[in-house]
């Protein structure tokens, strides 16, 4: 699985993007347009059709969510307010799994706790993958719902674990993209790495706001504040702890609610019983400290809580609390709690945190495109009532054992089971025939599911990020897709034996799971090849190919899209003869070969009638022949001019065929005379990577023989903008990842052709006349 690469499609304007390349901060999906609202029909006022510049920030998304709230039913506003939709999401081996499977415990939902790579063979619940459990890392994300109670009230979690892994980044994308909030995880002896910088930017892209969870206290070198502290300066998101740990590494016993000024212990074989006591004597002083702290912060991004800290006063708990939780859901703070979920300490404060601090789904603002008969695409406000017309986003696609399970956010009025609902992208009408709300791989049977909620169903042709709209709608609602990157890395790939249309069921389906891998097949090589977001990404679909459709793959990297040239004139004198009784073949060329800017070229220039027009053409078209396979690699031609001016027919002997034939002679005589030379692609590179890393950056471009064009410096982070030949490229990302620590991006685009060097034009050359010769 070494030799990956990067394809190039041999055109002008091929791009190749890094897969953490900087990304826009802000999606149509959470944004809104103000309108009008008719309290009578719980929808817009048609009447007042100016659409009114979308919310540029969270206090006017607020003007808008408190207008929809006011006219929303009790009953909806009242389930809203008892549901939370969360994701989890990390730098890989933060411990986001084993986060989850203490959630699905605490909550009830399974009876036992098991490991992501436990000795009982059972692993994590939500790795429900074999390849997930041998591998101890997330492939898929997983959905699943609980209940947690808290202070006498009952709430329901919609919550789904992400893979860490940025080859897999497709998989956080689309949780983000349907999630009212997030926990992100924190390791407390590691801090912010490179991956947690990626997922804090996919949660900028969304809106979605978080509580962060410091992980891994119970290690050695475990260091929250430090965490803290990069959290503010490197996501340059305010952050303040909630939480002041009991004792450290292997000594942690618990934490203090510095909030409520409470010790919690976590008691029982499990820790599922959390015990409250004093404070520790030893960590009253840093309560106090952390807790002023804590109410600085929040009086740097809350109004309300500035006047009161300008005032002198005190605040109470409550006081505190809802500055967190305006602060939070405002996307301008982030409360840190703390704790080790594989010690099972410090969980279930964090369910606490999730119903205290992240929105319910109605304090969301979740936008469609209304599209008119005319074409025109309006943004309108989606209603999270019940009573509205249905509409929901299909966001993620499985295969599954009664085949597409189609996963399904509702935004806006009730899916149930057994009614119909239109595809928006075909006009089609499908049925619900079977609902469910997922639990990781296990399915349980719902009847109907309201607005905010989470769930699955089958025997829906459709892609992933698809919207569908109630049947009865009048109105045309489509959902903005998720941001899908740029394939990063490709390889070739082919049955080892003959197989019975597996191998195309496999790449079909895997293409229509999961939008960042791709598949094309070059008609240049004559191979398939398969493209995706790193090395893993496409080891995993191989694995994948292998284990569920029984079909075993060779896998090589693709041939590079070469080009055949010229450097000199020369000219030519070719004739073909072919008599051996009875109608022969017989045709005469005589001309000049030369190179030529740009794209190759054929004239000709007869005196006399010495060749009839037909036969000309028939040259013409010999000439078209010999560019798609040059006579040194069989790579396509570039750059040459043909120009026929004299020849000889024979009375009986002379066709179309017999000249296009004498113009394949002639090419090949000529371009091997002419000093012939390959061309390879060279590929412009922008680099950009942090300020430590600029030395080690420079020096791998120049150990791949780039040209380094201009260097520029910002405050943080630096760019090379270099030429390199796309040869070199290959592995290039897994060089970067590793000298810059994962900190490093680029982003590739075909340039122009230049001629390769003597010996790499040897090798080459040896190469196919060795592969010609295994043909024969």
């Amino acid at each position: 699985m070494s030799r990956f690469l990067r394809s190039l499609s041999g055109t002008s304007g091929y791009v190749l993007k890094s897969r953490i390349s900087p990304l826009p901060h802000h999606n149509l999906s959470k944004v809104g347009t103000l309108r009008l609202f008719n309290t009578s029909r719980l929808n817009y006022n048609e009447s007042n059709s100016t659409p009114i510049q979308p919310p540029q920030t969270y206090e006017e998304e607020k003007v808008i969510i408190d207008q929809i709230n006011s006219e929303l039913p009790e009953e909806d506003l009242a389930t809203s307010a008892r549901m939370r939709n969360i994701g989890i999401s990390a730098h890989i081996d933060s411990g986001k799994t084993t986060f989850t499977e203490r959630v699905l415990y605490y909550t009830g939902r399974i009876k036992a706790i098991h490991e992501v790579r436990g000795r009982d063979a059972v692993g994590a619940k939500m790795d429900h993958m074999d390849l997930e459990r041998e591998k101890g890392i997330t492939i898929q994300s997983a959905a699943t719902y609980c209940s947690w109670d808290k202070e006498g009230t009952n709430y329901h979690f919609n919550l789904i674990d992400t893979p860490g892994h940025i080859d897999f980044t497709i998989e956080v994308e689309r949780a983000l993209r349907v999630l009212d909030g997030a926990v992100l995880v924190v390791c407390a002896v590691s801090g912010v790495q490179s991956q947690t910088v990626t997922v804090d930017r996919q949660m900028r892209r969304y809106n979605v706001p978080r509580v962060t969870f410091i992980n891994k206290m119970d290690r050695m070198g475990a260091n929250p504040f430090r965490a803290i502290e990069q959290i503010n300066l490197k996501l340059k998101t305010p952050a303040a702890a909630i939480q002041v740990p009991i004792g450290a590494e292997s000594e942690l016993k618990g934490v203090v609610n510095i909030i409520d000024r409470v010790a919690l212990y976590n008691e029982g074989p499990q820790g599922e019983t959390i015990a409250k006591r004093e404070i520790p004597e030893d960590l009253k002083e840093l309560v106090e400290e952390k807790r002023a702290l804590l109410i600085e912060t929040l009086a740097d991004v809350d109004d309300e809580m500035a006047d009161i800290y300008l005032e002198g006063e005190e605040p109470t708990v409550e006081q505190i609390k809802q500055a967190i939780r305006r602060s939070t859901i405002a996307r301008k703070f982030t409360p840190v709690l703390m704790g080790s979920a594989l010690a099972n300490k410090g969980v279930q404060p964090v369910l606490d945190a999730v119903v205290d601090y992240l929105p319910q789904p109605n304090e969301i603002l979740n936008t469609g495109l209304e599209i008119k008969p005319n074409g025109e695409e309006t943004p309108i406000n989606l209603l999270p009532s019940s009573t509205a017309p249905f509409v929901g986003l299909a966001f993620k696609l499985e295969e599954g054992q009664y085949g597409q399970l189609t996963y399904i956010r509702v935004y806006q009025g009730k899916l149930k089971k057994g009614q119909y609902m239109t595809h928006i992208k075909t006009g089609k009408k499908v049925k619900v025939a079977r609902l469910v709300r997922m639990h990781s791989n296990d399915m349980e049977d719902v009847s109907e599911v309201g607005p905010g909620e989470i769930c699955a169903t089958f025997g829906i042709d459709c892609a992933s990020g698809d919207t569908f709209i109630g049947q009865n709608t009048d109105q045309q609602i489509a959902m903005s897709s998720m941001f899908v990157p740029e394939a990063v890395i490709s390889l070739s790939i082919a049955p080892k034996s003959k197989e019975n249309g597996a191998f195309s069921k496999a790449m079909n389906r895997f293409q229509k799971e999961d939008p960042t891998f791709r598949v094309k097949f070059d008609p240049e090589s004559k191979e398939t090849i398969i493209s995706g977001m790193g090395e893993l990404h496409l080891e995993i679909y191989v694995e994948r190919i292998k284990r569920e459709y029984g079909v075993e793959c060779v896998t090589g990297k693709p041939q590079v899209s070469y080009r055949e040239s010229i450097t000199t004139p020369t000219t030519f004198d070719y004739t073909h003869k072919k008599q051996s009784g009875g109608s022969g073949q017989y045709g005469r060329v005589m001309g000049e070969f030369s190179p030529v800017e740009g794209t190759n070229k054929f004239s000709e220039h007869i005196v006399g009638g010495k060749i009839p027009e037909k036969l000309l053409l028939a040259c013409g078209k010999g000439f078209e022949d010999c560019l798609e396979k040059g006579p040194l690699i069989g790579h396509k031609v570039l750059g040459v001019h043909m120009h026929i001016n004299d020849g000889q027919t024979h009375i009986v002997d002379s066709s179309e065929l017999s000249f296009r034939t004498a113009t394949h002679g002639a090419f090949r005589q000529a371009f091997l005379e002419s000093n012939p030379v390959i061309l390879e692609p060279i590929m412009s590179v922008d680099v950009t990577a942090p300020n430590e890393f600029q030395g080690a950056v420079v020096g791998l471009v120049n150990k791949l023989g780039g040209m380094i064009l201009e260097t520029e410096n910002g405050q943080d982070e630096f760019t090379v903008i270099a030429e390199c030949s796309l040869n070199s490229m290959f592995g290039f990302s897994t060089s970067l990842r590793a000298c810059t620590q994962g900190k490093g991006e680029f982003s590739l685009e075909f340039c122009k052709y230049s001629p390769t060097s003597p010996q790499l034009q040897r090798e080459l050359i040896a190469e196919f006349e060795k592969a010609q010769a295994a043909k024969k």
